[in-house]
């Protein structure tokens, strides 16, 4: 299994196993806090009927102590005995403070009554010419193993959260520096090359033979474009100087440029809702997010069909460009993974075309792009946004 491309299947295999941890985790722990529970009623019970027994004046002393130990050995669940007028008379494993006032603990005790009424009913105790009702709720040792899980999974939750943010980070970072350092060893390999490329124009405008000849201008044209590139990949890394430019004087031109490039049986049409549409824009690189739509939406076509380059400005004044192909179109999984680095679906090719126009756009520009709409067998729109 590819790791890289499987990770949205990976990430769900990964929260069903931790799902399922949890639920069993929540599971033994409500068993074990229903068993403490079952217990400390009987426990309770059993507390209920020695003091009844106590009160019965038949029972021999030994009969008695035997009893009191058996009321001494709840230390645990808080128990409030009462009479049948509502009237506290015994309360025993309430949490109570030193040095408080008889008036403070009083409406503390009173507290804890109401408690124990919202949590069990009473149990009722039948005596010689009395009777009395014996509240409780659970121990504080069944309350902690209740909301235990709960603490715990947050816990777990968060330092997961911290964790991934942190080795995600790391991740973008490592991935920026190899980014960067490709790019600009790409720009020093194409210096060379550059310069005996443009000694060798030099020397055929110097010729008499070619004056005049259209492939010198052509050429000439070529190696302006390999500058430019080279350009582009040196600025990746580096913060880029943007400039405030008409974009449809950036996009009118390099269509015309690249229609000349592409298969004569693609039908090219630009439009634009005004001569005029101003952005900020680093050009270079902006034109090399256009030249990636433009080329991916060639390849779409099998370099057959109709190619739309749109541009216009959205209700908010920001200035979009929707490059649209009526191509093979795309399904709502390849949507969602196009941008992501080396994914392709050409024989040939890194799949980085995409993933370096995202980073131009937002990370240089602020801006965005997106798939805008994209029909199987219809076609698909990629739209760009400057702000």
């Amino acid at each position: 299994m590819n790791l890289y491309y499987n990770k949205g299947v990976i990430k769900v295999l990964i929260g069903i196993v931790a799902v399922s941890i949890a639920g069993l985790s929540l599971w033994y722990t409500n068993a074990l806090v229903e068993t403490l529970t079952d217990r400390e009623k009987k426990l309770i019970n059993l507390f209920a009927k020695a003091y009844k027994v106590i009160g019965e004046s038949d029972y021999s002393e030994s009969q008695s102590f035997l009893f009191l130990e058996i009321i001494e050995t709840n230390n645990s669940i808080p128990v409030i005995l009462t009479d049948e007028k509502g009237e506290v008379r015994i309360w025993r494993n309430i949490n109570i403070a030193d040095g408080l006032s008889q008036k403070t603990k009083d409406q503390i005790v009173k507290e804890e009554l109401v408690r124990m009424k919202q949590q069990y009913p009473p149990i009722e105790i039948q005596a010689p010419g009395i009777k009395q009702y014996i509240y409780y709720r659970n121990s504080d040792l069944v309350m902690q193993l209740k909301y235990y899980p709960l603490v715990q999974f947050l816990i777990i939750g968060l330092f997961g959260a911290i964790t991934y943010l942190v080795f995600n980070y790391s991740r973008r970072a490592e991935q920026n520096k190899v980014w960067v350092g490709l790019a600009k060893e790409t720009a020093h390999q194409l210096g060379t090359p550059l310069s005996s490329l443009m000694a060798w124009v030099e020397y055929f405008k110097a010729d008499e033979r070619l004056a005049g000849e259209e492939f010198v201008g052509e050429i000439e044209k070529d190696i302006y474009k390999l500058n430019v590139i080279t350009n582009r990949f040196s600025n990746i890394g580096s913060v880029p100087q943007l400039k405030t430019e008409n974009v449809v004087e950036v996009v009118r031109p390099l269509m015309d440029y690249l229609e000349k490039r592409i298969s004569t049986k693609v039908k090219v049409s630009t439009t634009y809702e005004d001569e005029v549409m101003r952005a900020n824009m680093n050009r270079s690189l902006f034109e090399w997010v256009i030249e990636n739509l433009v080329k991916n939406a060639v390849d779409a076509m099998s370099g057959e069909g109709i190619l739309t380059v749109e541009i216009g400005r959205r209700a908010d004044a920001a200035v979009y460009i929707d490059v649209t192909d009526s191509g093979k179109g795309m399904t709502k999984n390849l949507q969602n993974r196009v941008f992501d680095a080396g994914y392709t679906t050409k024989k040939r090719g890194w799949g980085l075309g995409l993933t370096l126009s995202k980073r131009i756009m937002e990370n240089y520009h602020k801006g965005k792009i997106y798939v805008k709409r994209s029909e199987v067998g219809v076609g698909t729109t990629f739209r760009v946004v400057l702000g």
